[in-house]
Parts: C-alpha cells; sequence; structure tokens
C-alpha cells in the first residue's frame, strides 16, 4: 500500500525560530558545547561551555515570612500589646512600613505575592475552597503568571516553601493529584507543609512535595510551626552542602496564627491577666502608645466600633474569662511564631548567611480575622454559618476540661472578633473586608544587612502586596518574562518599591490599586481612596440577607489619605465628581481583572450546592485508603448516603473502620469492645452518637450505615444494620452544610490527624484490629 505522507507534515518540517537569550524568554536556551565536533574523535575537543552569569555580583537570598490572620495593631514593634522580638529586631536591622497592604484574605494575598498580579487576574478571588466558575475566581493560578520561584529558578536560585500553601484547587489534593499546580509546579523545587487554609498545629495534615507525610502523634513537644523551622534550616544545610555557590528564595508561610489557635499553655500563661478590661480597652491603649512611637501620623483619628460589634461592657460577666482566655491564648500563639521566626534568622546568623540575606518580614495576609465571632471553641462553625450560643459553646468546653483545654488538640478554638477589631487599631473592620484597612493594611518589616542601611524613620509609602515580586525583581536586575514555558505572560500589576529602600520620605510612586473580596471593594488613586463595605459582616453569626445584596446598589465613602491616615473622615458628600470618578475607575479595572461579578465570593454562601466537588458519586475503598481530603471525600456528613463495609471481627474488636474530618467536627464510624459505635460530632457543640447494645461477634460481618440528609445544614437520620439487622441509630439535629473541617481527611480502618471522638484520643491512630475487606460508599 502506498504510504501517504499528509501536506501538514511536510509543512512543518522546518526549524524553529532560535530562543532569546536576554530573559524575555524562560528557560533559557541551552548553552551550546564549547568544543570542537569533528567527525573523528581524534580531531574533536570536548569542552563544556562556562555557566552564563545572569544575576548581578553577590545576588541575594531572599527569605519571604508570611504570617497568617494578624492586624495591623498586635505586634508591640507596631504598638501593640503581643511581644515581637524578632520583627523589633530585624525592624531595628532595617526598615519598617506602615502603609502596606493585603488583597483582606489568605489565598488570593498568596497568589498575589507568588505571581506580582491582582488577585482576581490570577484566578484567586477567594479562597482555594469557595472556588467558583467564573475566570476571577477558578482558585487557579494561570500559568501565564508565572511565580517569582519560577523566574527565579531559571536564573540560578535554589527555591523552597515551608507551611501553609493555599493555592491548590481543593478537588485536586489527593495523593492522585493532578499535581502540577501543588507547590512543586509553580517553580518550588522543595516544598513541606500543607495544601490547605489551615491545619490542626498539633496533627497538620503535611506534604513534602508530592507525598504525603505524618506527624509524630505520640510526641508531646511536637508543633508545626517548631516543626517548619526546623525542616527549613535542613533543606539550608543541604543548599550549603551541595550548592554553597548559588543563592536561594524561600517561602516560609506558617500556618499561625490562623485558628485555630493552638500554642503550649506555657505560652499563652505569659499573657494571663492582661486583657481583663476587654477590646475597647486594649484599642484605646494600643492607639496611645502608636502614637507615642510614631507608628502613625499624629494627626490620626481612632475610629470608632462598629455598630454591630459588640462593646467589652456588653459581655456578661459569667463570659468574660472564656474571651479572656481565648485573648491569651491567641496572644501567646503569635509570640511563639515571631519566636520561631527568630529562631530562623539566628540558623542563618550562625551559618554565615544573614547579611546577604534580603527578608520581607509580612506581619499578616490580611487584618486580624473575625471569624471566631462570638469566641469559639470550633472555629469553623463560622464558615459553615451555623447558629451558636456562646453559653452553648462555655457548656461544652466545661464537659471537655475548662478553660485549660483552650489551645489544646481538644478543641478549634478562636477568639471573639472584638479581639481581632482591636487588633486592627486604629483601623476600622478586620479580615474579610477589603473596604477598610482593618482588613488589608499590614506591618511590613524588610531587613538586609549588605544592602539595605539600617533606618527607624517609617515608610508611609503606599505598597500591596502586587508590589513583592517586581521589587525582587529590580533589585536582581530581572526584566519580567514575556514567555515562561511556553505561556506567554500577563502583565504584572505591581509597582517596584526598592525605591524606598534608601530614602524614608520618597514620592510615593504607586499611582494607583484595586481591592476587592466577598463584594467589599476598594480604591486607592493618588492618595484619595474610594470603598464600600459590600454585604458580608463577618463578625455577625449566620447573617441574613446576603441574597438581597445587589452591589450596583452600594453606598460607597470617600477618603483623602494624605489628611485622613485611618479612614475616620468620610469625604463622599464634599467631593461627589471624586467619588463617581473612582468608582467608574474601579469598575473599569476590576473588569481588566477579571473581578467580575463583584461579590462572586459570596456565591457559595447563597449557593452551597455548586460547592466544587469530585465528579463521582460512588466509591469502592480497601484498607488501604488513607488521606483523602475532605473536599475531595464523599460527603457523608452532608448528603444522604450508604456506606457498606464487608469485614472481619474478633472478640471484642476495637478500632476505627472508618473516619472523616477531626476532633472540630467530623464522623466516624468505630469499634468499642466489640461494640459497634457511630459518632456525627456536629462542630464540637452537639454531638449524636449510635452504639449497637451486643457485641458483634468474631467472624465475618456485613455493616451498612445509611444516611439521610435532604439538603446540607438539614436535620438527619442514621441507620446502622449489621448482616441485614438493624442493630443502632440516632437523629441528626442539625447537619454541617459545608464541610467539617479545612484539611482533615477520610481514612479507612484509621483516623489519622485529629480524632473525631475523644472517646479513643488516647489510643490514636486506633487502627482496627480486624480485616477490612471492602467498603463500599454511595451518594443518594
Amino acid at each position: 500500500m502506498k504510504t501517504l505522507i499528509p501536506l501538514l507534515s511536510l509543512l512543518c518540517l522546518t526549524s524553529r525560530a532560535a530562543t532569546p537569550d536576554d530573559g524575555s524568554v524562560l528557560p533559557f536556551p541551552p548553552e551550546p558545547m564549547a568544543g570542537v565536533t569533528k567527525q573523528r574523535l581524534q580531531d574533536s575537543t570536548m569542552k563544556w561551555p562556562d555557566a552564563p552569569k545572569r544575576l548581578p555580583d553577590n545576588a541575594p537570598n531572599i527569605l519571604v515570612v508570611l504570617l497568617d490572620d494578624v492586624g495591623f495593631g498586635i505586634a508591640d514593634t507596631f504598638g501593640g500589646e503581643v511581644h515581637t522580638p524578632t520583627l523589633t529586631k530585624l525592624a531595628n536591622e532595617g526598615i519598617r512600613y506602615n502603609a502596606f497592604h493585603t488583597v483582606a484574605i489568605c489565598s488570593p494575598t498568596r497568589a498575589s505575592i507568588l505571581t506580582g498580579r491582582n488577585h482576581t487576574r490570577v484566578g484567586s478571588g477567594t479562597i482555594a475552597e469557595r472556588a467558583v466558575a467564573f475566570d476571577g475566581y477558578t482558585g487557579i493560578i494561570p500559568k501565564e503568571s508565572a511565580t517569582i520561584a519560577e523566574v527565579l529558578k531559571n536564573y540560578g536560585y535554589h527555591t523552597s516553601a515551608f507551611g501553609k500553601w493555599h493555592n491548590t484547587p481543593a478537588t485536586e489534593t489527593t495523593a492522585m493529584g493532578p499535581k502540577d499546580r501543588w507547590p512543586n509546579g509553580y517553580g518550588f523545587e522543595h516544598f513541606y507543609g500543607f495544601l490547605a487554609g489551615e491545619t490542626s498545629q498539633w496533627e497538620p495534615r503535611l506534604v513534602e512535595n508530592y507525598n504525603f507525610v505524618e506527624p509524630p502523634h505520640d510526641d508531646p513537644s511536637y508543633h508545626l510551626t517548631v516543626d517548619m523551622k526546623e525542616k527549613a534550616l535542613q533543606w539550608i544545610d543541604e543548599h550549603q552542602s551541595f550548592s554553597p555557590d548559588k543563592p536561594f528564595l524561600m517561602y516560609w508561610a506558617p500556618g499561625a496564627v490562623h485558628g485555630p489557635h493552638h500554642v503550649f499553655p506555657e505560652w499563652a500563661d505569659k499573657y494571663k491577666g492582661k486583657f481583663d478590661d476587654g477590646w475597647d480597652a486594649y484599642r484605646e491603649r494600643t492607639y496611645k502608645r502608636q502614637l507615642e512611637m510614631g507608628i502613625i501620623p499624629a494627626d490620626t483619628k481612632l475610629t470608632p466600633r462598629n455598630e454591630t460589634m459588640p462593646s467589652w461592657d456588653s459581655i456578661p460577666k459569667e463570659q468574660r474569662a472564656f474571651q479572656t482566655r481565648l485573648m491569651e491564648v491567641f496572644a501567646g500563639f503569635v509570640e511563639h511564631t515571631d519566636y520561631e521566626v527568630g529562631e530562623l534568622v539566628k540558623g542563618l546568623e550562625e551559618r554565615g548567611l544573614r547579611d546577604n540575606t534580603l527578608i520581607f518580614y509580612i506581619f499578616g495576609d490580611n487584618g486580624s480575622s473575625a471569624e471566631g465571632q462570638q469566641g469559639s471553641i470550633s472555629e469553623l462553625l463560622a464558615q459553615n454559618q451555623i447558629p451558636n450560643t456562646i453559653d452553648q459553646q462555655i457548656s461544652k468546653l466545661e464537659e471537655l476540661g475548662g478553660l485549660e483545654i483552650l489551645g489544646s488538640t481538644k478543641v478549634d478554638n478562636m477568639y471573639h472578633a472584638g479581639w481581632a477589631w482591636a487588633g486592627s487599631t486604629p483601623f476600622k473592620s478586620t479580615k474579610l473586608i477589603a473596604a477598610d484597612f482593618g482588613g488589608t493594611r499590614n506591618p511590613l518589616v524588610i531587613s538586609w544587612p549588605k544592602g539595605i542601611k539600617p533606618d527607624k524613620a517609617m515608610r508611609s509609602q503606599f505598597s500591596h502586596v502586587v508590589d513583592i515580586a517586581p521589587t525582587i525583581y529590580e533589585i536582581l536586575e530581572i526584566t519580567p518574562p514575556k514567555e515562561v514555558n511556553g505561556h506567554g505572560q500577563d502583565p504584572i500589576d505591581g509597582t517596584s518599591f526598592a525605591y524606598t529602600f534608601e530614602k524614608a520620605d520618597a514620592p510615593n510612586v504607586k499611582k494607583e490599586q484595586f481591592f476587592d473580596n466577598n463584594g467589599s471593594s476598594g480604591f486607592y488613586q493618588d492618595g484619595w481612596y474610594a470603598s464600600t463595605f459590600g454585604p458580608l459582616t463577618p463578625w455577625l453569626n449566620a447573617q441574613k440577607g446576603l441574597a438581597e445584596w445587589d452591589s450596583a446598589k452600594d453606598k460607597w465613602q470617600l477618603y483623602n489619605l494624605k489628611e485622613d491616615f485611618s479612614q475616620s473622615n468620610d469625604l463622599s458628600a464634599k467631593h461627589p465628581e471624586k467619588l463617581v470618578e473612582l468608582k467608574q475607575r474601579f469598575l473599569t479595572v476590576a473588569e481588566d481583572n477579571k473581578a467580575f461579578p463583584i461579590g462572586a465570593g459570596i456565591w457559595l454562601r447563597l449557593h452551597p450546592k455548586d460547592l466544587r466537588k469530585t465528579p463521582y458519586t460512588s466509591w469502592n475503598f480497601n484498607a488501604n485508603t488513607r488521606r483523602m481530603p475532605e473536599f475531595t471525600a464523599p460527603g457523608l456528613g452532608k448528603q444522604s448516603n450508604t456506606v457498606v463495609i464487608e469485614c472481619e471481627t474478633k472478640d471484642g474488636s476495637n478500632g476505627v473502620l472508618y473516619a472523616l474530618g477531626g476532633a472540630s467536627g467530623g464522623l466516624a464510624l468505630y469499634m468499642e469492645d466489640g461494640h459497634l459505635v457511630y459518632r456525627y460530632n456536629m462542630m464540637i457543640i452537639e454531638q449524636y452518637v449510635a452504639r449497637t447494645d451486643e457485641a458483634l461477634a468474631a467472624g465475618k460481618h456485613r455493616i451498612e450505615v445509611t444516611t439521610t440528609i435532604a439538603k446540607p445544614g438539614a436535620p438527619g437520620t442514621v441507620k446502622i444494620q449489621v448482616d441485614g439487622k438493624e442493630l443502632a441509630s440516632t437523629e441528626l439535629k442539625r447537619t454541617v452544610p459545608l464541610a467539617f473541617t479545612a484539611s482533615e481527611t477520610f481514612d479507612v480502618g484509621i483516623d489519622l490527624g485529629s480524632t473525631v471522638s475523644l472517646d479513643y484520643l488516647d489510643k490514636r491512630p486506633f487502627a482496627f484490629d480486624g480485616t477490612i475487606h471492602d467498603v463500599k460508599v454511595s451518594l443518594k
């Protein structure tokens, strides 16, 4: 048969254009061999090419430290009342900023730091778990926006990331991935940390590069932040051993101090009694101290408490010990974290690396978090919008051990929103509010002994997390590439602020910046700031009326930041034409940055059934199923389903058959001395249990658990059959509509991480001592 060669193939037999070597296209083209190649070996010479010089002499190591959920008024370095000696040390050895901004929420801030682009331009308009199908909100950083790690790696840096990632789609976090959107897929050669938005500090759900790893479950000295510091120094030692001539980039982003607030009691005890007069008094003291220290301009006004935020005086006296202890635990958590940052810096000093390491210490990825709402022992109650009372929480806490267990593995505690508001002094609002600086303005300290002369003068130029990447590029004389790995690149939105390093009062260069989160919006332009609060009030429990919100009807405010540091004087009535101008510019920039529809971040609060989840409706698991993240697992606690287990038990068998979630919320089926026990842990505050009266005889059994739930959040029933006979049941008065946890998992035959039931906490991971042949799950 005659072979036909398609014309297209012939047309494609042409040579490719040479890749330019100027950095506009990455990776750089390979260097040609320097020897001579002839037909005969005897006539040829072998010589490797010299390594190209692509970086300035003595290019610095770069360490980006990013804390989580800490506001402007927390650190004593910036006038707060929590001791932060490392932040102070680095400020004294470098420079400090009081007009640096974040994106008001986790994933978006991180995406902007890493790429130098606005959060919605890189698909990160909301957190990864709340991703929705609008271009700016997919939770996927596009390859058209290469990270600083990807770029610097091509220039010869070695790159690593430790701690919280939170920029991978929640449905892509199983052992099967896909893993091209894990940290290693974005230019980090080494990663150690967790992919989710939060995790337990005692039993974190850890990943090392592409593999799940388990922390020790029986080491009372273990804490994730300590582990991160030790792993980071270990990586630096390996770097110095194997490539000491190369600079490194390290992105060190602890889960601290995001909820749950977990810390050793001795750190919390440092603050006993220091907050007994409440958040209003804390705010007054901090404001006065900020003025005295020159942290804020002398004419700064202290903004009033929002009318929906309770005063300390309104808190019943019998609840105050609970509320103050929550703040003590938080304060200890902050100081402990800052101490571990100090240990990391000390490690650089001991290795002779400190002088030429450029450190960005970003004290928070947004303002302090009000997601603890009224104060909580299970902080995802807020994300799930589950109504609850403080009396209910305190009562349950007493059952578990009282105030002394706050900060421990038994609870996922988080402080009252009033403390978050106080921690954002002198500004209005908290995390999630992009309109007010209480949600977006965070302390920044930069230190580079070899490159920046220490200067205690405050830098007040308007800057933003999108400016970090272009600042690094300017220092390294790198022009942002036009193409990376075959992908044409989106424009950089940030503006370098390297010009502030030498001159504290250098004129502001950044002209404009847009803000948006959950419909809370703002726009900065040449000293003016227009903003609107938006539909969501983060400190209100189970907020109503979100469906009636219309962004086109929002009322906007106007501030002249050159005269009004804290947004205390609304000028919208005085300068209506300026407000109209800025609102129109906001819409233009927002559309260009894929931020439409405004408010897409609250979509899942209005339409919880649209939560992005696995396409599967049935699964066949086995005894080796481990670490299936909740957002990819069957929705056993929020959907009608049937679980069928084929197993063999012993006399008096013990252990977990399957578990989903952890101590703060979840469900588990386990055996206790031969009895089957089903527990639905409704965010700690309510427990629904079914237990068989008789122990199961040794031998083979078919166990069937049938759960009926009309819709997410609705009441339900659970029935347990063994070998065709119903042996136990329970009524679920309420169910969890969104998720039990942010990072806990579904496990078969074991309960890894935080335990769903405290009944077997001391026996964790409480592996089943029989044999599991098969676990079939089907959703109805």
